[in-house]
């Protein structure tokens, strides 16, 4: 392993957060495999390199995944004396036969035909957005369109009552925090209060769906099918917590960090007219929005000219892959006619995304609906963007659409 002086790859450091490319382009040409001495983790920057860890998940396993999945139950007991242990293992903690048949059963929730039904809705609903954002001459995209398209969304699937959206909005919001965030105790007890309600909603609503033929996400995943059975009550409340964290926010960003490469270069409005899906593809290739996955090496593990020890956490940086010279042309210039599809944004191997479809349905539909009513987009002020080692993107959006 080479620790080279000269590279100071943190991803708790502010300057790496506000850019991190120019540290993964350092750590790919001469630490392929880097201590990160902040968090005691090995950091795997190499596009073949990660894709393996991503993939060999017998070598490399998601048991640092479970441990953060499972924060806002832990706050819930420390703080609100819940009951944490009575929480089973989150699906992106899973492996083995236990992720085997966790996925094989919420694969019933993004079957191609589902995904499919929901376009009208999502539509419909990125309109309403795009609407009242062009109504005010410049908006906030964030808060306006990216942030609570998403969530409504995934409410809608899961059977929200449309009155309690705001409050799922707040659930998810915490959710993410919870997961990844290092947070001081007043904000550990609002993670834990919105743990605490949204578990007892969950309850309630799971103890009014069980056995009922309803179509919604919670009823299918209660109802045992020839193939994989059912949820039980406790692994749905996970998987739902799984779905606002993973589901919701990275779309947020994904959205936003599309239409921000718009503002910043018109002429790349045209090519998103042309054709959104590819430029959504791109976007996930240059401006990846969860930016590296946590991995645990089950045994001492030859890697990129290093051996990682048993036990040790790898961090995978899916940021660093996607810019890898060595896969795609010109790595640092935003191509959106390039074929990006070796990009790695949604992971590899058995851990693919779930939600892969539904999270490209939704940026490529509110980014349509976007342009096709507005001329241009212009930068209004200044960007905010997210304060995490994990996720990359914009928080605040301001635009103004002449």
């Amino acid at each position: 392993m080479n620790n080279a002086t000269a590279i100071e790859y943190d991803p708790l450091a502010s300057r790496v957060q506000a850019d991190p490319y120019p540290f993964y382009a350092t750590l790919r040409a001469e630490a392929p495999v880097y201590f990160v001495e902040s968090l005691q983790a090995y950091a795997v920057s190499r596009h073949a390199d990660v894709r393996r860890v991503m993939h060999d998940h017998n070598t490399f396993t998601s048991e640092a995944m479970a441990a953060l999945v499972s924060r806002p139950a832990e706050y819930a007991s420390d703080f609100l004396e819940g009951d944490v242990d009575r929480y089973p293992v989150s699906i992106v903690g899973a492996d083995g036969d236990v992720h085997t048949r966790l996925r094989l059963i919420v694969n019933r929730a993004f079957t191609p035909k589902r995904i499919g039904r929901i376009e009208d809705f999502v539509r419909a609903l990125a309109r309403r957005f795009v609407d009242e954002l062009l109504a005010g001459g410049s908006h906030d995209l964030q808060s306006g369109l990216a942030v609570p398209l998403p969530t409504i969304v995934i409410a809608e699937l899961l059977g929200v009552d449309p009155d309690l959206r705001d409050d799922f909005r707040r659930w998810s919001e915490n959710m993410v925090r919870g997961v990844f965030e290092p947070l001081d105790d007043d904000e550990q007890r609002e993670v834990a209060r919105a743990a605490e309600e949204m578990g007892s909603w969950l309850d309630a609503q799971i103890a009014a769906r069980s056995g009922r033929a309803g179509d919604d996400l919670i009823s299918v995943l209660l109802r045992a099918e020839e193939e994989g059975g059912a949820l039980t009550p406790d692994e749905l409340s996970v998987f739902v917590v799984t779905l606002l964290v993973a589901g919701s926010i990275t779309t947020a960003y994904l959205i936003g960090s599309a239409a921000r490469l718009v503002a910043e270069e018109p002429a790349r409005l045209l090519q998103l007219r042309e054709d959104a899906a590819r430029f959504v593809e791109e976007t996930l290739r240059y401006e990846t929005p969860t930016q590296l996955m946590f991995r645990t090496a089950t045994t001492d593990v030859f890697v990129g000219g290093a051996t990682i020890p048993q036990g040790a956490t790898v961090l995978a940086l899916l940021g660093s892959a996607n810019r890898d010279e060595q896969v795609f042309d010109r790595a640092a210039a935003f191509d959106p006619r390039r074929d990006a599809t070796d990009h790695l944004a949604f992971g590899h191997g058995v851990h693919f995304c779930l939600g892969a479809a539904l999270a490209r349905l939704e940026a490529r539909v509110a980014l349509e609906e976007l342009v096709a009513r507005a001329p241009r987009l212009e930068l209004a002020g200044n960007v905010e963007t997210v304060t995490s080692i994990v996720f990359r993107g914009p928080t605040r959006l301001p635009l103004t659409f002449a």
